[in-house]
């Protein structure tokens, strides 16, 4: 006979707590698009060169999973359960502040190993952080909407991404809107991040998050005799899944600079509201795909999926304002923002679905880009991070469905597959040195192609398994 589990309400002092290290995550990724081009002047690089930005960031989170799992083997414990969650997060922070530290030398020297380490430093405190705040989010309350948590701690993700292109742009060019740049301008915000990375941590460190949650370290000792993730083919074929997904998400945006430049002759200090359009484009369709979290009235919810993304994107149209930048080129993706409600109604919320319909589209956006010039395939491949803002919680929710006692594991593997946002990047950068940046955007279609294929043959195997999904996910990356 089971146990009846008596949920406890949602804490959100700590849940507000603690999503403010998702912001930063999505701050310092989407300020990597606007650090490429200005590394590869400064320290001209090819174009293959200076996605060693992506690489030297995402790599990170392999060898930050690693070293989690080696020392976990080590100690034959789980090294946050033994340390606590709260412990946990403020280390990652001290670890990420000690790489921007490595900018300041790194300015003064004009060394671009050492900003590649920096970088490396602090996403290696990020894997850290990932590995504990995501399952925290859904233990800080009942675990029937921790899905809805995720939600909120995603849409803060995006409005760093959306945000973070501007600030750093705004820092290296200033406001005279002159074109010169010194990579000694780059020290001083990365100081700034750094120290509030200290403060942050020394505020969760005091905070009301509970260091050893018990909706986290209860063992579950059902559903599955398997004694390995690696046993599931819905696992082992979401961390290709992960892996591709992430790294066509990244390599769009990081190429895009490039592309704007050589091909439309845009200047570098002009760039930055289009990557910051791209990553709002992810917020956008998160909110958009949150929906059902928001309201179980079903008139309602077809009015907010109206709403909310134009919300999203008058966020958006709001933060480039302030920034004084010309808002008339961007009006017009008003109506590239229908396309992605019509799909979202489509998919009707099953993962399955919703993944196969926006990887198409995805594929429609890429090859469009590709056979048009000018503003038209900037939209187009722009687009893109409308189409993969939901499939980080469809791959995620299909990969460890029926894992049962093997979920944590399972998990664990497919934040290591983060890493594709830097592999897939350069790839696409060294394809671009020998064809062109236009036709290297193919790398992408490759990447949504293998994302219907994983739609497809996932549903397969989870029937096979007795697992349905006919509800809707919510959440995001």
């Amino acid at each position: 006979m089971q146990k009846k589990v008596i949920e406890e309400p949602t804490n959100y002092k700590a849940l507000i707590t603690l999503i403010t290290v998702f912001f930063f995550w999505g701050f310092v990724a989407a300020s990597n698009d606007i650090l490429i081009p200005v590394f590869k002047k400064t320290f001209d690089l090819t174009q293959g060169q200076s996605q060693l930005v992506s690489l030297a960031f995402y790599i990170a989170y392999t060898v930050g999973s690693l070293i989690y799992m080696g020392i976990s083997f080590l100690l034959k414990e789980d090294i946050v359960n033994k340390i606590g969650y709260k412990n946990g997060l403020a280390l990652g922070l001290v670890i990420s502040a000690l790489g921007t530290l490595l900018f300041y030398p790194a300015a003064n020297t004009g060394s671009f190993p050492l900003m590649l380490s920096g970088l490396f430093i602090v996403a290696l405190g990020f894997s850290l952080q990932q590995t504990v705040a995501n399952p925290l989010a859904i233990a800080l309350g009942p675990v029937s909407t921790g899905s809805q948590r995720l939600t909120m701690a995603g849409g803060i993700n995006n409005f760093g991404t959306t945000i973070g292109p501007l600030i750093v742009s705004f820092a290296i060019f200033g406001s005279s809107g002159t074109t010169t740049m010194s990579i000694e301008s780059v020290k001083i915000p990365y100081l700034i991040l750094g120290a509030v990375f200290l403060l942050v941590a020394a505020i969760l460190k005091f905070s009301s998050l509970p260091d050893k949650p018990e909706a986290i370290t209860k063992t579950d000792d059902t559903n599955t005799t398997k004694t390995s993730a690696l046993q599931y083919p819905q696992l082992v074929l979401g961390m290709i899944a992960i892996f591709v997904y992430v790294g066509v998400e990244v390599s769009t945006a990081s190429n895009l600079p490039a592309y704007m430049e050589k091909n439309l002759g845009f200047l570098t200090k002009d760039i930055a509201p289009y990557i910051s359009l791209y990553w709002a484009s992810l917020m956008i369709g998160r909110w958009t795909g949150a929906v059902e979290a928001l309201s179980g009235n079903f008139s309602i919810q077809k009015i907010l999926k109206f709403v909310l993304p134009y919300l999203a994107f008058g966020i958006f149209l709001l933060v480039n304002a302030i920034a004084k930048h010309d808002l008339a080129p961007f009006y017009v993706y008003a109506f590239v923002i229908l396309v992605l409600i019509a799909a979202d109604l489509l998919s009707k919320g099953n993962p399955a679905r919703m993944l196969l319909l926006f990887s198409g589209l995805g594929i429609l956006a890429l090859l469009t880009g590709m056979a048009t010039d000018g503003m038209l395939s900037v939209y187009a491949f722009t687009s893109v991070g409308l189409f993969c803002s939901t499939l980080w919680p469809c791959i995620f929710t299909l990969a460890i469905a029926g894992l049962g006692k093997n979920t944590s594991q399972g998990s664990s593997f497919l934040i290591m597959m983060i890493m594709g946002g830097g592999i897939v990047s350069w790839l696409q950068g060294y394809l671009a040195d020998i064809t062109s940046i236009h036709a290297s955007y193919i790398v992408g279609v490759f990447c949504f192609a293998y994302l219907a294929f994983y739609a497809w043959r996932v549903s397969g195997i989870l029937k096979s398994q007795g697992v349905s999904f006919n509800t809707a996910v919510k959440g995001g990356h």
